[in-house]
């Protein structure tokens, strides 16, 4: 049995119910990294948005083919057709061969996205083993008379599909050259776009191909709608990516998909919301952005930055600061500790509470499910664990529940066996000592030894009824 999902469609401007093509799986299509650097954690962002959507259209019943593409020919540094190409850039920097810095960034990109819990997509498609079917959609948009050569390129003739722009709400009779592409006397109209370069500013470009219309390389948009649709089909139930994509690239990838397929290509447009720094949108162009080996660094598991971006609905700009990592940082780790605790009074009463399990897990479902209300779900996990009535056991239960689709290594802690700390002599003193304070309810002294166990790293717990737990304290 399938639940109903609500999500907002750019598209439509609504909250759309969601409901698959095909009967046997949701088709989505994603658009992956450029692989010329590393993805900033405002790249991540956007794909923490769409793994917890993978897993919320799963966890609703749904069979789920997810696809994304990876970018290893060059893209240039504007969304149009314009501006240097990133992965002969990076090339040049690195001094190494161009698919020698895709692999090595695409290598790096899923070691990020794994630490952050993200299921890696079904299909993982790298342009440059898809030249071929390229050119053959390339040709069929010539045939179809969408398609015009000009100078050595082809262009998409953006006045025969008079719905371009539905997308972003633009007018295209109303772009002019310069407000939002570079002036190039080769187009028809300003908005229409490469689909295949034989001439351009890069008279060295390593990565081309022999084509109909010379030795060349494709346009960075083409790549998406031909994967897509030698993926999943002709018809997609859900296409996402960063709201950066939606004035240029969707609007071409519409373009050229429907003017090939003459129907409707993807029924819901999903994206992600910028996240913001305090001099504005994170950009890898500007050469100042953080890593989440930056975050590393500084002291910060995945994990907390993870928390970060559920603390905040992904269509909502986000400000990232180190203020706000921090918040997200003691919030994480309250609620590891807290799952801790629960686990040893689970160990001793295993009692649970069916209806009180179910009721949480369906208040979290029902945001979830309703546009992936992530800050509100969240909500519902600390009010489960602050209800007094509800068994340890069943709160372990919701947790385990939830870590399916937040993926915060809650579930790892959860069924990991425990080893036993063995204390040196001293420590254990120290702790007989404060146990013995306690019960004198001599907080004064039971606070002093407290920190002296933590600066000789050691972190104590008081639990119920006089019982504690102790950790090594980590260093971060």
């Amino acid at each position: 049995m399938t639940e109903q999902l609500f999500f907002y469609n750019t598209m439509s401007k609504a909250i759309d119910k969601i409901e698959p093509v095909d009967d046997k799986e949701m088709k989505m299509y994603c658009c992956g990294p450029t692989v010329y650097n590393y993805a900033h954690i405002g790249n991540l962002r956007t794909y923490v948005f769409e793994d917890l959507l993978a897993k919320t259209i799963r966890l609703a019943g749904y069979k789920l083919k997810h696809v994304m593409n990876i970018t290893d020919v060059g893209h240039l540094t504007s969304d149009a057709d314009a501006g240097d190409d990133k992965m002969l850039l990076a090339a040049e920097r690195e001094k190494m061969q161009v698919l020698e810095l895709a692999r090595k960034y695409e290598k790096v990109f899923f070691e990020h996205t794994a630490a952050l819990g993200l299921n890696r997509p079904d299909i993982v498609a790298r342009a440059t083993e898809h030249i071929q079917e390229m050119i053959d959609f390339v040709k069929k948009l010539e045939e179809k008379g969408f398609a015009y050569f000009s100078n050595g390129n082809v262009y998409f003739d953006t006045s025969k599909f008079p719905a371009y722009g539905r997308l972003s709400g633009q007018d295209r009779t109303e772009l002019k050259h310069g407000a939002r592409v570079e002036q190039d006397s080769n187009k028809r109209n300003p908005s229409d776009f490469v689909l295949w370069f034989t001439t351009s500013k890069f008279e060295n470009q390593v990565l081309q191909w022999d084509s109909p219309w010379g030795r060349g390389y494709p346009g960075w948009h083409i790549e998406c709608s031909t994967m897509a649709m030698k993926y999943l089909g002709e018809r997609l139930d859900i296409h996402c990516g960063g709201i950066d994509h939606i004035a240029v690239h969707h609007e071409n990838e519409i373009a050229q998909s429907e003017a090939f397929l003459g129907h409707k290509w993807v029924n819901c447009w999903m994206h992600a919301a910028f996240l913001q720094m305090k001099d504005g949108k994170m950009s890898k162009s500007k050469g100042e952005f953080l890593t989440l080996d930056t975050l590393i660094d500084k002291g910060y598991k995945p994990e907390h930055y993870k928390y970060f971006c559920l603390t905040s609905h992904y269509k909502t700009s986000s400000n990232i600061s180190f203020e706000a990592l921090d918040a997200a940082k003691n919030s994480y780790e309250s609620l590891i500790s807290k799952v801790k605790e629960l686990k040893q009074l689970a160990s001793d009463n295993n009692a649970v509470d069916v209806e009180q399990e179910n009721s949480c897990i369906n208040k979290f479902n029902s945001f979830m499910f309703n546009d992936l209300k992530t800050p509100q779900a969240l909500a519902v996990v600390w009010e489960a664990l602050r209800n007094p009535a509800m068994p340890p056991k069943s709160k372990l239960n919701f947790i385990e529940h939830i870590d399916k689709i937040f993926s915060l290594s809650l579930e790892k802690i959860i069924k990991e066996t425990e080893t036993e700390l063995v204390l040196p002599d001293e420590i254990s003193r120290i702790i007989e000592q404060r146990q013995q304070a306690r019960i004198s309810k001599d907080w004064k002294t039971s606070d002093e030894l407290r920190d002296v166990l933590l600066a000789k790293g050691y972190v104590i717990k008081d639990l119920a009824n006089n019982q504690y737990q102790v950790f090594e304290k980590e260093s971060n």
